[in-house]
């Protein structure tokens, strides 16, 4: 299950790349991690710590 932050941030940034015209392929919880791990077109790959913090992987 996602945290609170982790929700927040993951919703702006699908916002922000849905509203480029990007689409979401994947939204997914990484078990091992806890990272949110959002997969958009094939060159965009985000993580997003428990924390809030992303990252382009």
């Amino acid at each position: 299950m996602p945290t609170t932050s982790q929700a927040l941030k993951c919703f702006q940034l699908c916002y922000d790349l849905t509203s480029k015209y990007c689409s979401i392929d994947l939204v997914t919880v990484d078990k091992r991690s806890g990272n949110v791990i959002l997969l958009a077109r094939e060159d965009i790959n985000l993580e997003i710590e428990p924390n809030g913090k992303w990252r382009f992987v």
